[in-house]
């Protein structure tokens, strides 16, 4: 039986465990933290969301990015301090433009076959993690961002999404408790919303109950291969040191994948870019009440909303290029709780929790899926802004390309 390493314990290793556990295979997993989804899959939006598959690879973003970029709450913010790994990755960026339109349907297709992945496992193996299927409302203030969107949506739709405009009184019977003006929207009844921390932490201990090794509060320092061709990983376990051979390996490890990458000879260009959420703590019934139950995205402001159970409402968004800076700044959470309370009058934001994460994005916005340049190497990293949508599907694209290559 083979023995496989993955490097990370976030909703990509996580599931990555799984499918490969589920083939047979002997896991093991290392992860720098003491839990598994500590990082990126800790409060991210919770939308499991085909209907945000657009990437970001057009001069529309980059027009935006430069308007925003000495607006200190912009939506997209850029540091313009000189960074070598930041300006190539912007270059790499920007030639990925050409590929905007096909890209962004193998991302909705991907979410779309990820879904099926997902759920069954949750049902499986009885992980509860507030789902909620009630679709997710794209909603906009103004004639000229909903045509635009309508651009969008024509690809969606092309990717096999089933997804419906709708007017500013379906706008308000679809959310009730949703306040404000608006010129039109989208719909996807198919789209839905959880909490990836309680979903990935349920997965590892499903993980743990098939076999897989979990080794937390472990830092991968150096991979290189024996002359039997086994890939042996060096790591660091509150400092005692330690040495083991696997006959493949798989690196998930998030905005740390580059430099394992490297490690091996592979140039997999990740670039953290930071997203910001706030957990609005629902402590009375007049604020549980007022909140919705349907996802939103709100475009203009790219801000996205999750309900996670009765006593949770998660306000999520931004982008900041500002490399492995966790900083949780206050002039980028007030612009999520100001939002709130402009649409959610009724809520209560006395009481919120903030969290800032760095999201693993390639250049391309799609995830490095299967074999790296070395035999026995392999990749499932650099979602994005979708690990959380993808990572059932990619899972199962790597367990199954790995298969494949000892066959």
């Amino acid at each position: 039986m083979s023995r496989i390493a993955i490097i990370g314990a976030g909703i990509t290793g996580v599931t990555t465990a799984y499918a490969l556990a589920q083939r047979g295979y002997r896991v093991t997993v290392f992860e720098r933290h003491r839990y598994a989804a500590m990082e990126t899959s800790f409060a991210n939006g919770g939308q499991l969301s085909a209907s945000n598959a657009e990437v970001w690879n057009s001069r529309a973003t980059l027009i935006k990015g430069l308007r925003w970029m000495f607006r200190r709450d912009a939506p997209l913010l850029m540091n313009p301090r000189p960074d070598w790994h930041k300006y190539s990755w912007i270059g790499e960026f920007m030639r990925q433009i050409p590929h905007y339109r096909a890209n962004t349907i193998e991302t909705v297709r991907l979410a779309i076959a990820a879904r099926e992945h997902l759920f069954g496992i949750a049902a499986r193996e009885g992980i509860d993690f507030d789902l909620e299927r009630r679709g997710i409302l794209h909603f906009y203030a103004t004639r000229k961002e909903y045509e635009s969107a309508l651009k969008v949506n024509a690809l969606l739709r092309e990717g096999g999404l089933e997804r419906r405009a709708v007017t500013p009184e379906e706008i308000r019977s679809i959310e009730p408790a949703l306040h404000g003006e608006f010129y039109g929207g989208f719909f996807t009844p198919s789209d839905s919303t959880g909490d990836i921390h309680k979903f990935t932490r349920g997965l590892a201990d499903a993980c743990a109950r098939h076999g897989v090794e979990f080794r937390y509060d472990t830092a991968v320092q150096s991979i290189h291969e024996e002359s039997t061709g086994r890939l042996v990983v060096a790591s660091q376990t509150q400092g005692q040191r330690d040495a083991a051979a696997f006959d493949s390996l798989v690196i998930c490890a998030g905005v740390g994948s580059r430099a394992f990458a490297a490690m091996v000879g592979d140039h997999v260009n990740v670039y953290p870019v930071k997203g910001y959420s706030i957990t609005v703590c629902l402590d009375d019934a007049k604020s549980q009440q007022h909140a919705p139950w349907v996802s939103l995205l709100d475009d203009s402001a790219k801000i996205v909303t999750s309900r996670l159970g009765a006593d949770r409402f998660r306000v999520a968004g931004t982008a900041e290029l500002n490399g492995l800076n966790r900083d949780i700044r206050s002039d980028r959470i007030e612009p999520l709780v100001r939002w709130t309370r402009e649409h959610f009058p009724g809520v209560s934001t006395a009481r919120v929790v903030p969290w800032a994460g760095l999201r693993p994005m390639l250049p391309g916005m799609l995830p490095k899926v299967g074999r790296g340049k070395r035999r026995g190497v392999f990749y499932n990293t650099g979602h994005g802004h979708l690990g959380w949508t993808l990572s059932a599907a990619t899972a199962e694209g790597v367990a199954q390309a790995l298969s494949a290559s000892s066959v």
